[in-house]
């Protein structure tokens, strides 16, 4: 398993790599996401960043978009909240495709798998920034 450690300075490689700039604000909120294991509202965020600093809901939210422009994290729609993204980001073609999120009702773990292909239905000539499919029922270990 791979600790928040390596997979903070995966995204930090990844940024680097794509001439990106993980601020250490950034990097703190990617951190707080990967440390929930699952899906965590904004203001939640704002909330575990105020002890450390004067942290304003505008700072959170800029890092949040960033965070999901880059890959690096998903918004959940349906929940609006965000998880990190921890799939791809030491491969040569990361997180390129439409990303799929099982999302447990049980234990609000969010399991994430990335098609790698464009939905084929789109209509001509529309061009595709990114696309999130959820799916809601119960995990594994929650249904035994």
């Amino acid at each position: 398993m791979t600790s928040a450690i390596q997979t903070l300075d995966a995204a930090e490689r990844f940024c680097t790599e794509r001439g990106l700039s993980l601020t250490p604000m950034r990097r703190r909120v990617l951190e707080l996401l990967v440390e929930a294991g699952g899906p965590v509202k904004a203001y939640d965020l704002l909330s575990a960043l105020k002890p450390g600093g004067a942290a304003q809901p505008p700072t959170v939210y800029r890092a949040l978009d960033f965070l999901t422009r880059a890959g690096l994290a998903h918004k959940v729609e349906a929940l609006n909240a965000y998880t990190a993204c921890l799939n791809g980001h030491d491969e040569e073609d990361p997180c390129t495709g439409s990303a799929e999120l099982f999302i447990c009702e049980s234990c609000g773990n969010v399991d994430e798998r990335h098609m790698h292909r464009a939905p084929s239905d789109a209509p001509d000539g529309f061009v595709i920034s990114r696309s999130v499919v959820e799916h809601y029922g119960q995990c594994a270990r929650c249904a035994n």
